[in-house]
């Protein structure tokens, strides 16, 4: 069993990494940011700027607004100094009405809000908001993590530095991992003390179930749930883990005011890790405790990859979210520490170089390729089959399999990421998303 004081700190890497979030994460953040430099500010703001590094302008162009049937940033920003309160984190806009999405609306016809590309910064994950009005100004930054405050500034003096401190806020106390310190603590931590990973089910399960009452996105979920698709993939198991996980990125892409539980500040991986776990303990009939063990290697393996990854890469987070997945139905199917090894490596040597292309509906499909990989990976595994260290990118040893991968996805891809964005923000609606 691991030991009590790296279980303390595993547990609370976890709790850190797995939390609620309302929406896509990246315009969340971006509202947290404006909530925070709103309250400095002490007065609704007369003009707002905000400068983003190009993965969160990536991720935050084309993705739908929970509850304001908009998709984009400017009303993202809107709400947040209208209605958000930081200490409400990723759920910020939890208190909308249509009261004041209609203030919202006209807010931004207003033109009070500014949106720029940061240049000169070496951080992925960065939100910078100044807030103006009658003579003052306030700043707020994020970086780092979606919720990680590094500055804040009130008519020049400082209130909050954090941004030199020479350690981030991922290394000040989180433990590093290696995939056998994963399994090991999964299968053996007292199930007392991960009983709480069982709130990412209530949630995402939660999320799929209403995603069935509206039309959210392009509908995957519902469209894998009827006949026609039924009659191509079958009533089965493996239909039944796409319906219910694309079902949850649907409402979640698409606006829906539906809380998720994220994973590494990602909500389509909190959900991508959850459901298609949850959904094939409950069909093959696996305990409670295994369902527990499962989602707690899930979750904890797609944190481990992301340390070496990052917050956000060119790398598409169901990736990382799927290999999770595989990880716990290999274990759901009986497999040992091995087979789980070899699932992971058998995952990657199929998904590496997926793209990231920003958040909005298609996340379904990505997803939804994710997690049919997932299944095949574990189904593989269980046969005794994996993908070897001649072949590709993968390597004997998990590890470096998984360090291999998060190289490719952290550095080489980097110019990817640049003509990504280039293409992005080149469209004719680009305007519109601004």
């Amino acid at each position: 069993m691991t030991e009590k004081s790296v279980r303390e700190r595993i547990i609370a890497l976890i709790k850190k990494e797995v939390v609620p979030a309302v929406g896509c994460t990246e315009p969340m953040a971006v509202a947290l940011c404006t909530a925070r430099a709103t309250e400095e500010l002490g007065c609704l703001p007369e003009k707002i700027t905000v400068f983003l590094s190009a993965n969160i302008l990536k991720n935050a162009m084309g993705v739908g607004i929970p509850g304001t049937g908009m998709i984009g940033l400017p009303i993202a920003i809107a709400l947040g100094a209208l209605i958000g309160r930081s200490e409400y984190e990723l759920e910020v806009i939890k208190d909308l009405t249509p009261e004041s999405l209609e203030e919202g609306k006209r807010y931004i016809r207003q033109n009070r809000i500014g949106i720029q590309l940061k240049t000169g910064i070496s951080e992925k994950l960065y939100v910078e908001t100044v807030c103006e009005a009658g003579g003052h100004t306030a700043k707020a930054i994020i970086a780092g993590s979606h919720t990680n405050f590094t500055y804040l500034e009130k008519d020049g003096k400082v209130l909050l530095d954090k941004q030199h401190s020479g350690q981030s806020e991922a290394e000040d106390a989180d433990i590093q991992l290696d995939m056998h310190t994963v399994y090991d603590f999964a299968m053996t931590a007292p199930l007392e003390e991960i009983r709480f990973i069982r709130k990412t089910k209530e949630y995402n399960i939660r999320a799929a179930e209403e995603s069935k009452k509206g039309n959210y996105g392009h509908c995957l979920g519902k469209t894998i749930d009827r006949p026609l698709s039924h009659g191509i993939f079958g009533n089965s198991i493996f239909s039944h883990i796409i319906s219910k996980t694309a079902l949850a990125c649907d409402a979640r892409m698409g606006g829906a005011m539906i809380p998720v539980m994220s994973n590494s500040g990602s909500g389509n991986q909190g959900i991508c890790a959850t459901n298609p776990v949850v959904v094939y303990a409950e069909e093959n009939e696996n305990t409670e405790e295994e369902l527990i063990r499962a989602l707690t290697l899930s979750h904890l393996t797609a944190i481990y990859i992301k340390q070496s990854l990052g917050k956000l890469s060119a790398l598409c987070g169901c990736v990382v979210a799927s290999i999770g997945s595989s990880c716990a139905i290999t274990y759901l199917m009986g497999g040992d520490y091995g087979r789980v090894c070899n699932s992971v490596k058998n995952m990657i040597a199929n998904l590496t170089g997926m793209i990231c292309d920003g958040a909005k509906p298609s996340c379904a499909l990505k997803i939804s390729s994710g997690v049919s990989t997932a299944l095949l990976s574990s189904v593989l595994s269980m046969e005794g089959r994996c993908v070897t260290s001649a072949e590709g990118i993968i390597d004997d040893d998990v590890d470096k399999s998984i360090h291999n991968l998060t190289s490719i996805g952290a550095e080489a891809m980097c110019k990817t990421d640049d003509k990504v964005l280039e293409i992005m923000t080149s469209k004719d609606w680009r305007p519109n998303a601004f």
